[in-house]
């Protein structure tokens, strides 16, 4: 009994950090498998996509690669440049995941964007119920962009797409409002909203996206020991 009250509380823990990402992934997801339908490729492409690949924009530009039967190097190349962010946040939950165990490859392959934001903010002292709400989170958002690509390849042409392409935008800006006031030590926002402004006036708009992140890179291998420090002082 006490075991089984112990996993409701994970899933309802996990479930309510989880529900800022929901509708975005839903609706976002259903996007995607309209596009995926628009090229021939049904609901079973939308499945497998999200279940291996789960990269988001990834997912998008592998549309067209399929579509256009891009040669593998091109494909792997893209990935890379797309999916380069992924250094980023890997670095800075190195100390997040170090008790992980099992767990931790999964954890590791699945910090979406928005995974990556709600597990940063997450603050429980137990390690295990740590484990397990992170688990959680990432396996529901998931969970999440799975069913929408799933139902966007099966209904999507009956639901109204217009003005879906905001939805993540103002996702990320409520996420970042929230990871502002719950962090003590602002230094990484800062440097990412000083960088990104920097980067965007001096090269444009179509130019800016990929020396931003390697500068920010740049900075979080700087700054690893003092980040690692205090996230291990707000995370164990």
């Amino acid at each position: 009994m006490r075991r089984r009250l112990m996993d409701q509380r994970v899933l309802l823990t996990s479930f309510k950090y989880s529900v800022p990402v929901m509708a975005g992934y839903l609706f976002l997801g259903m996007s995607l498998g309209v596009f995926l339908d628009s090229y021939g490729y049904n609901w079973i492409w939308s499945l497998a996509m999200s279940v291996f690949i789960y990269a988001g924009s990834m997912q998008f530009v592998a549309v067209y690669l399929l579509a256009n039967q891009a040669p593998l190097l091109e494909v792997a190349l893209i990935a890379i440049v797309i999916n380069a962010r992924q250094l980023v946040y890997g670095i800075s939950m190195l100390s997040y995941f170090h008790h992980f165990g099992w767990q931790k490859p999964y954890q590791m392959l699945s910090l979406t964007d928005e995974t990556f934001s709600l597990l940063c903010h997450i603050k429980i002292e137990n390690l295990e119920l740590r484990k397990k709400v992170f688990l959680g989170v990432s396996l529901l958002n998931q969970m999440y962009w799975v069913l929408g690509c799933v139902l966007g390849s099966l209904f999507g042409n009956l639901i109204p797409a217009k003005g879906i392409e905001f939805m993540m935008t103002a996702l990320f800006i409520v996420i970042f409002i929230d990871r502002w006031e719950k962090e003590s030590d602002h230094t990484s926002s800062i440097t990412g909203i000083v960088i990104s402004l920097l980067a965007l006036v001096i090269l444009g708009k179509e130019n800016f996206i990929m020396p931003t992140i390697v500068m920010l890179i740049i900075f979080l291998l700087l700054m690893k020991p003092k980040l690692e420090s205090s996230s291990r002082s707000s995370g164990d």
